[in-house]
């Protein structure tokens, strides 16, 4: 497959972060295959992430095709870069033949970035999950590449304004290939997922230098942060639903 746009936009991305002096930590980044396809599944919690999860694959020198809403794709500035990086649209309305897209990209042996947790944690916690990552990678016969990416949220992150302030940490933690085959419930595979991820990040915030001050609005509740509870979040999130759906 042709990229002719995608280098060029990753290597201005990478000279406007430096520009900031935005530090990264890469802890598990020889665990991205070097060649045949893989879902990489991260956790979710700043505009930023996608940039981030491809800064993960560099070792291994691979291009991550991601899954984006397609109103990004529909968009007259995103929409021919997206179109020219080949990520893929997801119309929540045709679900299916984004996924079937996405297996198709899998079998020609490319890497597939996904967010289980579908939209940004603002808890920055670990959030519940889709399946959406499992089921694909058993239908495409690839393995499911778990990371972690923290620290992003300080920069750009939802409900906030961005922020590029100089020498951020962004933390990023790649675990081990899992496998997923046809006859693993998808639900149980996906909590498997899930323990994974969670362990990693539990080990990213204890790796996480330096420890900010009591009540930063960008730390983790349960770390001594200011950030709201999973709990909270879940809750805050089901109001905004029931408000959408209301129309109020």
């Amino acid at each position: 497959m042709r990229d002719i746009t995608y280098p060029p936009i990753i290597m201005s991305a990478y000279g406007f972060f430096r520009a900031f002096n935005i530090r990264f930590t890469l802890t598990g980044g020889d665990n991205v295959p070097l060649q045949g396809g893989a879902v990489l599944a991260s956790n979710h919690v700043s505009y930023f992430d996608f940039i981030f999860c491809g800064y993960a694959c560099r070792p291994s020198k691979r291009l991550v095709r991601f899954m984006a809403k397609k109103s990004t794709f529909d968009h007259p500035v995103s929409g021919p870069l997206m179109r020219s990086m080949h990520h893929i649209p997801v119309d929540r309305a045709a679900g299916a033949a984004s996924l079937d897209h996405a297996v198709d990209w899998l079998r020609r042996g490319e890497v597939v970035g996904v967010f289980p947790e579908a939209t940004i944690s603002q808890s920055f916690e670990v959030k519940d999950f889709k399946t959406g990552a499992v089921r694909m990678a058993a239908e495409a016969g690839v393995p499911v590449v778990p990371m972690i990416t923290f620290g992003g949220q300080r920069l750009w992150t939802k409900g906030r304004k961005r922020e590029m302030t100089r020498g951020t940490l962004v933390a990023l933690t790649v675990g081990e290939p899992i496998t997923v085959t046809p006859d693993d419930d998808p639900v149980e595979a996906t909590d498997h997922l899930r323990t994974v991820m969670q362990g990693l990040y539990d080990q990213t915030i204890e790796e996480y230098e330096p420890k900010p001050e009591p009540d930063a609005w960008w730390w983790p509740s349960r770390f001594g942060g200011g950030a709201p509870t999973l709990d909270a979040m879940r809750e805050q999130e089901a109001r905004d639903r029931a408000a959408r759906e209301t129309g109020d």
